[in-house]
């Protein structure tokens, strides 16, 4: 890492002629499972990835700012007061920070700014919350602003929500912010209330297989939108707050309630969904046999695939595939549409399983999968 640091100033150096201020970075993050549970104000049990984001910058004078992606192999120009809507690509994610932040308040100068990174772009493994908090970090720094995690996290959330435009919740922004190494985090995403939760796989002869399907997904331009409008919907039928307060033994008789059989499917994923991840988290926080969370990692896919109708033909191929090739557990991950699969094998299996997949796929004819390691990792920081 240290070296990847050191080239990221260089790089910074040679292309603005003057020194950062500092280098900051931010994970990706993978979720256990709890998807599409965090904008109805429920529970979600994530990691944080060792692949991270790390920005070198300075302010500057002027009305432009400049960030450099060194994976993009671009640098582009965002005026210093671009609103929402002005700002197209991978930029909006950094300027929608810096426009969070004025709206608050705040003085936020021009920026140099260089970005390198090894989080997927496109795996639904939170490459943008990376971003986005890797410099909410950052400017915070520089601002002098003393807020903790969750404050930095809430403000890239708002960057991704009302700049760029995409109506996530706040789990991948908790989860850049608190990542814990050897622990995944239960996190409540009414209260944000975030407890690590050990998970300490290699002493129990286990390991997390992620693999990155090969289908790209757009959050902003999926029926991600659609999903979420129609939870606020049911909600409000059921006269409550989010579907987070209905407990599973009151789903029968609420999904009699509403209107139609899409919108009882869809309750139904958000309700039984929060009961596996408080289930997972009881086992793991009382030093439960993690093999034990392979059955929910089942049914969480099943629920996301036949209720939820975010799965894809990739994805559901490698959780079978996966299953088959004798991993505890096998789901889809993150918002769908594509993305990545996440697996729980036994270590003397996991590449079994990686090969099951691939071999699955070539049988279709399909782009072999990426395998990318899964640790669970530590946080976002000030890393110089």
């Amino acid at each position: 890492m240290g070296d990847q640091i050191d080239a990221l100033a260089e790089r910074f150096r040679r292309s603005y002629r003057r020194e950062p201020v500092g280098v900051w970075s931010a994970p990706g993050r993978v979720n256990l499972i709890g998807d599409h549970t965090d904008y109805n104000e429920g529970f979600v049990l994530p990691i944080a990835l060792a692949q991270r984001t790390w920005i070198a910058l300075a302010p500057t004078t002027g009305a432009t700012s400049r960030y450099t992606s060194v994976q993009a192999d671009e640098s582009m120009a965002v005026e210093r007061e671009a609103e929402p809507g002005a700002v197209r690509g991978w930029a909006a994610y950094p300027a929608g920070v810096a426009w969070a932040l004025r709206q608050d308040g705040h003085d936020v100068p021009a920026l140099n700014v260089m970005i390198d990174s090894t989080v997927p772009v496109g795996a639904g493994l939170s490459s943008s919350a990376a971003l986005e908090c890797a410099l909410a970090l950052a400017l915070c720094d520089l601002l002098s602003l003393e807020l903790d995690p969750t404050d930095v996290a809430m403000i890239a959330r708002r960057a991704e929500n009302e700049f760029v435009g995409a109506p996530t919740g706040a789990m991948d922004q908790v989860t850049a912010m608190h990542g814990r190494a050897a622990h995944a985090l239960a996190i409540d995403c009414r209260s944000f209330d975030v407890r690590p939760v050990p998970l300490v796989l290699p002493g129990r002869g286990l390991e997390l297989v992620v693999l990155d399907s090969r289908t790209p997904h757009a959050l902003v331009d999926s029926e991600y939108g659609e999903r979420r409008r129609t939870c606020q919907e049911a909600a409000s039928r059921l006269g409550v707050r989010a579907l987070r307060d209905l407990e599973p033994a009151a789903l029968k008789a609420a999904l009699t309630r509403l209107p139609d059989e899409k919108m009882r499917r869809r309750v139904r994923h958000v309700v039984s969904e929060n009961a596996r991840v408080l289930a997972c988290t009881g086992l793991l926080a009382a030093g439960g046999d993690p093999r034990e969370i392979g059955s929910m990692m089942n049914d969480s896919h099943a629920s996301l695939r036949d209720d939820f109708e975010v799965s894809a033909p990739r994805l559901d191929v490698a959780v079978t595939a996966a299953q088959g090739a004798g991993a505890a557990g096998a789901r889809m991950t993150g918002g769908g549409f594509g993305g990545c699969v996440v697996a729980l094998a036994e270590g003397s299996r996991a590449d079994a399983v990686v090969a099951a997949v691939t071999e699955a796929y070539a049988q279709r004819g399909w782009e072999r999968p990426t395998r990318i390691p899964a640790t669970p990792s530590a946080g976002a920081a000030r890393v110089r």
